[in-house]
C-alpha cells in the first residue's frame, strides 16, 4: 500500500483520468473530492463490503429455501413382480 501525506488543496492522480483531492480536514476527518470519468465506479469500501455480505447471505438463504421447497423424493417402491414372498414362506 502506498501511503502519502497531503495537505488541503493537494491531490494525487490515479492513472491518467482519476484525481483525488484533499478538500479540507475537520478534526480527525478528511474530506476528499474525487474527479473521475463517468464509467469509473467510485464507491465507499464499506458499502461494497456490506452489499457483498448481503448478497452472500441472500445466496445462502436461497439455497436453503430450494432445499426446503424441493418436492419430496418418492419412497422406493418394492417391485417384487416374481410373486415370491421371500425365503421361509410356504
Amino acid at each position: 500500500m502506498l501511503v502519502l501525506t497531503r495537505r488541503p488543496g493537494q491531490s494525487i492522480r490515479i492513472g491518467p483520468n482519476v484525481e483525488v483531492r484533499v478538500v479540507r480536514i475537520e478534526g480527525d476527518r478528511v474530506v476528499i473530492g474525487i474527479a473521475a470519468p463517468r464509467h469509473v465506479a467510485v464507491v465507499r469500501a464499506e458499502l461494497v463490503e456490506q452489499v457483498s455480505g448481503e448478497l452472500r447471505d441472500a445466496s445462502e438463504t436461497r439455497a436453503r429455501l430450494r432445499v426446503m421447497l424441493s418436492p419430496a423424493r418418492p419412497a422406493e417402491v418394492n417391485d417384487n413382480r416374481s410373486g415370491d414372498d421371500g425365503p421361509g414362506i410356504a
